[in-house]
């Protein structure tokens, strides 16, 4: 059986962005933060 795939609300998404955008952190920290597989 298929894993089902997570489903991101645009609130995360808003929140994770800020994040990034901030750059108090890198991509690296937010990813293993908020527990999720970054790809290029």
């Amino acid at each position: 059986m298929k894993k089902e795939r997570r489903k991101f609300t645009s609130a995360f998404k808003a929140k994770v962005a800020i994040e990034a955008i901030k750059e108090d952190m890198t991509i690296q920290e937010i990813v293993a933060k908020h527990q999720f597989i970054y790809h290029k």
